[in-house]
């Protein structure tokens, strides 16, 4: 058997893909090509890996093992020539962090400057969506998200946290008033979030009189479900639209606080608001956590978090 490890990057590529043609165009190479590194790949292991269907690839049971020890053969080389160049001259290489719009204007882009102060040979691919995506498909290193769902198949470490509150522009509340409780939302032009349903889930506290209670343990209503007057993709634009006056948006205090401070957005509804928090993980593979160019990274956004919260508070 002789096999290299750019063997084990493609065929590792060529499943995460799900076709010969991605994993080709990734490589800017002919699918023709891809085909034929296949097919050798087959004959050097003696065995077929991979169904060829005019449906698509499916791996055969020799295949799912061999893309088993592919990727723990490839993790193993990554990590060592991470920690061994770390050891030389510092974290290095290209780290690519997927993050919403929001946080990474937020949290990940004011970083950078100091990022690449303290370590200079990194390089950073940010790719800003509020969906979900597949770190493996994508080629993500590092996922930065709000209260993460646990998974067996990722790593999730906490860097930090925040709250959403209701906010409205001067003037939207003008055109339309003040929301005196949270059964006056009904009446109110609301914005959504098109991207993300969890994100329309806005939970309140039951009444008024919970709202003048003791905060320690708030008890929260079922979520208020928002299909919302106006919707957008994208937290920025749903933020900029609050900023027009088009409507009710739930945003991030921490992105807010200076437009609150300036007069530009007013929190509506404070006293329904329980006083819960949103953790946020930097969420990665098994196998990237313990590259010394993401842990470096992190411990960054880290400090940078817990920098914003108390500059913010």
């Amino acid at each position: 058997m002789q096999l290299k490890l750019e063997d084990a990057n493609l065929f590792v590529r060529v499943t995460e893909l799900g076709t010969l043609s991605a994993a080709a165009a990734e490589r800017n190479e002919p699918v023709s090509q891809v085909s034929r590194a296949i097919v050798r790949i087959e004959k050097s292991l003696g065995v077929r890996l991979l169904h060829r269907t005019t449906h698509g690839l499916s791996l055969t049971d020799e295949g799912d093992t061999f893309v088993a020890y592919a990727r723990r053969i490839l993790d193993t080389a990554a990590e060592l020539d991470a920690e061994l160049s770390g050891r030389l001259s510092g974290p290095s290489g290209w780290v690519r962090v997927a993050v919403s719009p929001i946080l990474a204007q937020l949290v990940i882009a004011p970083s950078l400057r100091s990022l690449y102060k303290k370590h200079p040979k990194l390089q950073i691919d940010i790719a800003a969506d509020d969906r979900a995506i597949d770190l493996s498909r994508e080629g993500i290193d590092v996922a930065i998200r709000a209260g993460v769902a646990m998974n067996e198949n990722l790593v999730a470490r906490k860097i930090g946290e925040h709250g959403r509150r209701l906010y409205a522009s001067p003037q939207y509340l003008r055109d339309f008033g003040t929301p005196k409780t949270v059964e006056d939302l009904e009446k109110h032009r609301l914005i959504a979030n098109s991207a993300s349903q969890s994100l329309n889930r806005w939970a309140l506290l039951l009444n008024a009189a919970q709202a003048s209670a003791p905060r320690k343990r708030p008890i929260i209503n079922e979520s208020l479900s928002v299909k919302g007057h106006t919707r957008a993709d994208n937290t920025s634009i749903v933020l900029a639209l609050a900023l027009e006056g088009v409507g009710i948006a739930r945003l991030n205090e921490l992105l807010v606080s200076p437009l609150v401070a300036s007069g530009q957005l007013v929190q509506v509804l404070s006293k329904y608001e329980p006083d819960t928090r949103n953790e946020v993980y930097a969420v990665m593979l098994p196998e990237r956590h313990r590259l010394p160019k993401v842990r470096a990274c992190i411990d960054h956004w880290e400090a940078s978090f817990l920098a914003l919260t108390k500059k913010v508070g």
